[in-house]
Parts: structure tokens; C-alpha cells; sequence
């Protein structure tokens, strides 16, 4: 991913918060050449036997993720291949009515991370039901209601066998976090009331991280 020194995340924390944040990842790997790359939506969770909390950085980091056997991207992944993970977080359109300056062009506000890694499939069927534990776990607990979810595991049992789990340790990271920081001060402030004040959450959630910007 090409990206501007000047979006470059502002602390590696930021590439953390966004992949816990947004765990909806895009995986893409090789193919051959005449269907070309793989690319498989799929969540992905940090590796809660490594963390206790959440690793002070994405590169070096362990994630789990997992997807249908059924899909032809599970038997293409090979343990000790490499797999591409991005990660989409806020983003919004900036019209140039946001400037107050003419003349102006406008452009996408956004923000995303790349994560690129070594694979190890997960052969064992405890340890793939423990995946999708720890996969229930972390989103119950960021996005859910917490569900109890004691009562169903008889029946993961009964879907494990059609459920491919990997474990990724990620080699190198990239952020882009491009938030208007090319803007002077004062027509980055203008971009970023006016996402504030949006009845859009998406606008809304980049005036979030606009404000963190230093």
C-alpha cells in the first residue's frame, strides 16, 4: 500500500485500534494466473492466548481468523504461505463546500490497514473450536450483547467440520490514516466540524479520529 508520509498512522497504536475496531478483514493471497488472487472476507481477532489486553503493536502480532472449507481459498492456503489481511476503518466523502477556499478539489477522507503475514492452519478440531470461542468472545464483548453462548456449543460441534482455522503472525503493518493532514490548519478544522456535525456516522467517526490527530 502506497502511503504518503504525511498519513502515515501518528502512533502504532492507531493500527491496533482500527483492526479491533473493524475485524471484518479482506484476505487475499495468491492464485493462479488464470483466475488470478483469492480474496475472502473473514473475521479476524487478536490471539486472546498471546494478549491479555491488546499488543502494543500490529507488526509481530498473532491474529485468528477462520472461513468455509467449502471455499476454494482454504485448500489454496498452504502453512508458512503468505496471506494479505486489510482492514477498513472511518472514511467519508469531503466535499469542497467544507473548505471555504476556492479553488478546491474534492476527496475521500479515510482509513485502513494492511497486515501482511505467515499462515499456520489450524489442523486440530479442539483448537478450531476454540477459534470461533475466542471469535464469539471478543465480538460479544466489543459488539454484541453478551450472549452466552454455553448452550450452543453442541451445535458448533456439529458445524466445526466445515469450518477452516488459521493463525497469522503478522511480519509487517501499514496504516493509512488520510484525515485531511495536507490541508492547513484551519481548513482541516472547517473538514472536520462539518463531519462532526453530519447526521452521518461514518462522517462522524472520521471527526473522531480527526480530533486525535496531534
Amino acid at each position: 500500500m502506497f502511503v504518503p508520509s504525511f498519513y502515515r498512522e501518528p502512533d502504532a497504536s492507531w493500527m491496533v485500534d482500527l483492526v479491533r475496531g473493524n475485524p471484518l478483514a479482506l484476505a487475499v493471497s495468491n492464485g493462479c494466473p488464470e483466475d488470478g488472487p483469492f480474496a475472502t472476507h473473514l473475521p479476524v481477532i487478536f490471539d486472546p492466548a498471546r494478549y491479555g489486553d491488546l499488543p502494543g503493536e500490529l507488526a509481530g502480532a498473532t491474529l485468528l481468523g477462520h472461513m468455509n472449507r467449502a471455499n476454494p481459498h482454504w485448500p489454496a492456503l498452504q502453512t508458512g504461505g503468505i496471506l494479505l489481511l486489510t482492514f477498513t476503518g472511518p472514511h467519508s466523502y469531503v466535499s469542497p463546500t467544507a473548505y471555504g477556499t476556492t479553488p478546491a478539489a474534492p476527496t475521500w477522507n479515510f482509513t485502513a490497514v494492511h497486515a501482511r503475514g505467515v499462515v499456520e492452519k489450524i489442523d486440530s478440531t479442539e483448537e478450531t473450536l476454540d477459534v470461533v470461542k475466542a471469535t464469539v468472545r471478543a465480538y460479544e464483548g466489543e459488539f454484541g450483547d453478551g450472549w452466552d453462548m454455553t448452550e450452543s456449543l453442541g451445535y458448533f460441534r456439529k458445524i466445526l467440520p466445515a469450518v477452516g482455522a488459521f493463525r497469522l503472525t503478522v511480519t509487517r503493518a501499514e496504516g493509512m490514516f488520510k484525515l485531511s493532514q495536507e490541508q492547513p490548519a484551519e481548513v482541516r478544522e472547517r473538514v472536520r466540524e462539518s463531519f462532526e456535525q453530519s447526521a452521518c456516522r461514518y462522517k462522524r467517526e472520521t471527526a473522531g479520529l480527526m480530533s486525535r490527530l496531534p
